[in-house]
């Protein structure tokens, strides 16, 4: 006798205290999976609770982490760290980051949960922010290149890579010529890009958590939502 087909929901949080949340509760909305996908937008504890997964925005690093202590949710979120997916953009990568450099005046809370360090605005001040096309690994149609948006964007400085963690994947990096002139981190290579600088880096995966450096949301594709949805949330819950 054939067995019947169990089909699961799936509540995908996004961190609605400050940023460009909206902009990714629409790129969810577009996914098609066979697994129901529901979008709630957390301002509470008893949001975060009812989620699978979470998405921290691109915003402002350090706003978001003040009104998220407001909100009473800096410890429910680092304990939702320790068992679920989440993926930072922007602001939310280095909210994600084990350490940041370049904080502002009286340093910055961080939830940790990816073994990097970051440098806010690493690629400079608002009126310097570019966008570029990115080769990725890992996503739907590999061979057509994914607009990354960087918008006064964060930079790895280093990966802390251990085997008390997983793995670290790099998903996927900005080749050096592509690097604003004005940038002053990176070393300018002959090569495309140096697979030994981090700096390069501007996706990545470790276990269940993600980060990119960038603004997926503020494109119309939505193929890192896609993989997020695929390789980090629904691989915890099947």
């Amino acid at each position: 006798m054939a067995h019947a087909q169990v089909s699961i929901n799936v509540t995908v949080g996004i961190l609605a205290l400050q940023g460009a949340f909206a902009e990714h509760q629409t790129a969810l909305q577009k996914l098609s999976f066979q697994e129901k996908i529901a979008v709630v937008l957390v301002r509470t504890a008893e949001d975060l609770s009812v989620c699978d997964a979470l998405i921290i925005p691109g915003g402002e690093s350090t706003t978001i982490a003040l009104l998220a202590k407001l909100a009473g949710l800096l410890e429910p979120l680092r304990t939702f760290l320790q068992k679920k997916p989440v993926w930072g953009t922007c602001a939310g990568a280095i909210l994600l980051a084990q350490a940041v450099e370049n904080t502002k005046k009286g340093g910055q809370e961080l939830l940790g949960g990816i073994s990097v360090t970051v440098v806010r605005n690493g690629w400079g001040s608002q009126v310097e922010s570019f966008e570029a096309p990115l080769s990725t690994d890992g996503l739907r149609d590999p061979t057509t290149p994914f607009m990354g948006v960087f918008i006064r964007a964060p930079v790895v400085l280093a990966l802390h890579p251990s085997t008390e963690n997983p793995p670290i994947e790099i998903i996927a990096r900005l080749p050096i010529n592509l690097v604003p002139k004005s940038q002053k981190l990176m070393v300018h290579d002959e090569g495309d890009c140096d697979p030994h600088d981090s700096q390069s880096i501007v996706a990545l995966r470790q276990g269940r958590h993600m980060l990119t450096t960038f603004h997926p949301e503020l494109t119309k594709d939505s193929r890192f939502h896609e993989y997020f949805v695929r390789t980090c949330v629904l691989p915890t819950l099947l």
